[in-house]
Order: C-alpha cells, then structure tokens, then sequence
C-alpha cells in the first residue's frame, strides 16, 4: 500500500503542478495514469506535456489509442491501462479504495479555492485514510509548497 498526497493549489496551476510531479514520478521509474472528469483538461495537459522545454519533455499519450499499454504516462477518464503504479487525480477525479491500496502512489490536485473541490478532496482524504491508506496534505498558502499534514498507515 502507498501514499496518497493532496496538493491544494493557490498559487500554481494544476499543469505545472502535474508536469512538476510527474517528472519526479519519471525519474522514480513509475508509470503514471492521469484521470480527469474533464476532457478539455486532457488536451490541455497533452499540449501542455507536449510544448514543454525538450529536456522536459514527457513521454505520454491520451487514453483510447493503440498502444496505451505502451505509455509511461496516460492520459484519461477511465481505468488505468498502461500498468501504472502511480495515480494523478485532477478535476474531482475518483479513485477506488481498492485502486488506491494497489498504487505506489495517488495524487489529489484540487483548487483550494473551489469550494466544491475542496469538498471533493477532503472526502477523499476522509475515506482514504479512514481505510488506512497513509496520506499527506501539501499547500503552498506560503508561497512554497510545505507539508501540512500527515495520517500513518493504520495496521
């Protein structure tokens, strides 16, 4: 079981935070599914993942294509299916407790000044933990991000 992390957004937007993340995720080895309930956001990130600097460049494709299988990173609304271990949740987007058990990793990117968002991401961070998954809450209220919260693992 891994850890869930919640990034609520005040200053960045939800791209760069995505691109900022992911390269991590790239550099940890992971594969990384990016679910939305939006598909104007979709195209977004992919134009954003794609116009990006070349050494920043992130290999990566939309969901419903030939060679999802093949994505380091895929793009979608559905079930992860590039064998990803690791979870990008942006736009409300869900994740099953089963899916978050399995996952190395799950993150929860909201607007923290979007009520139902923020809404959104406290149920989730309610449920995941409740069912003892560790979890973590970043803001960068601070002008940098910085931990401010964290639930353990419950055994």
């Amino acid at each position: 079981m891994g850890l869930a992390m919640f990034y609520q957004l005040s200053r960045s937007a939800a791209g760069d935070t995505v691109a900022n993340l992911l390269g991590r995720a790239l550099a940890q080895g992971w594969r990384v599914m990016i679910r939305s309930t939006d598909p104007a956001r979709l195209a977004g990130l992919d134009g954003q993942l794609w116009l990006g600097a070349p050494e920043a460049f992130v290999p990566h494709g939309i969901q419903g294509g030939a060679r999802d299988a093949d994505q380091p990173v895929l793009l979608g609304m559905g079930a992860i299916a590039n064998g990803a271990r690791a979870l990008m949740l942006v736009d409300r987007a869900e994740v099953s407790l089963a899916e978050a058990q399995a996952l190395d990793r799950v993150w929860v990117i909201f607007d923290g000044a979007d009520g139902l968002a923020l809404a959104h991401a406290r149920g989730q961070w309610t449920a995941l933990t409740q069912a003892g998954v560790a979890a973590q809450y970043w803001s960068e209220d601070s002008g940098t991000w910085a931990k401010k919260a964290e639930k353990a693992t419950v055994n």
